[in-house]
C-alpha cells in the first residue's frame, strides 16, 4: 500500500479540524460568558483567558484525532503550535476590540429560554471565524511536517 492511500484524504481532515474547532469554541465560548457573567470580568480580559483553555484543548483534540501522526512530534514543533496560538490569540484580542469599537458588546440581540444572547457574544463568534483561517494553516503546517 502507498503512502497516498495511508493518508487521510483532505476533506476529512478539514471535518476533523472543523469538529476539533467546533468542541474548543464550546469551551472558549462556555469559558467566556462564566468569567463575564458569573465573574464580572471585562471582556478583553475574560476573552484571553477563555481563548487559551480553548487552546489546549484544542491540541490535545488535534494531536490525538485530527492528525495523529503529529504525537512524534519534536519539542520545537509543540512549541511552534503554541507560538501560532499566541499569535491567534493577538489577532482574538484585536478583533474583539475592533469589534466593540465598532458596534459595542452589551446589547441584547435575543432571548432564547430565558438565556439572554448578547453582542459580545456576536464578536466572539466573529474572531472566532476570521482566527480560525489562521489556526487551520498554521497548524496544520506544523504538525503535519515531518521531523
Amino acid at each position: 500500500m502507498n503512502d497516498e492511500a495511508k493518508r487521510p484524504s483532505r476533506l476529512g481532515e478539514v471535518i476533523r479540524f472543523l469538529a476539533a474547532g467546533a468542541a474548543g469554541f464550546v469551551v472558549e465560548m462556555g469559558a467566556l460568558i462564566l468569567l463575564k457573567e458569573k465573574a464580572g470580568l471585562d471582556t478583553l480580559v475574560a476573552a484571553p483567558l477563555a481563548f487559551l483553555l480553548s487552546v489546549l484543548v484544542n491540541y490535545l483534540i488535534c494531536v490525538f484525532w485530527v492528525w495523529p501522526g503529529s504525537r512524534e512530534q519534536s519539542r520545537a514543533a509543540r512549541l511552534a503550535f503554541f507560538l501560532t496560538s499566541a499569535v491567534g490569540l493577538l489577532l482574538n484580542e484585536l478583533f474583539m476590540f475592533l469589534f466593540r469599537v465598532l458596534w459595542g458588546e452589551e446589547a441584547v440581540l435575543f432571548t432564547l429560554f430565558s438565556f439572554a444572547v448578547s453582542l459580545y457574544m456576536l464578536n466572539k463568534v466573529l474572531s472566532t471565524c476570521l482566527v480560525m483561517v489562521w489556526n487551520y494553516f498554521t497548524k496544520r503546517r506544523i504538525l503535519t511536517r515531518k521531523s
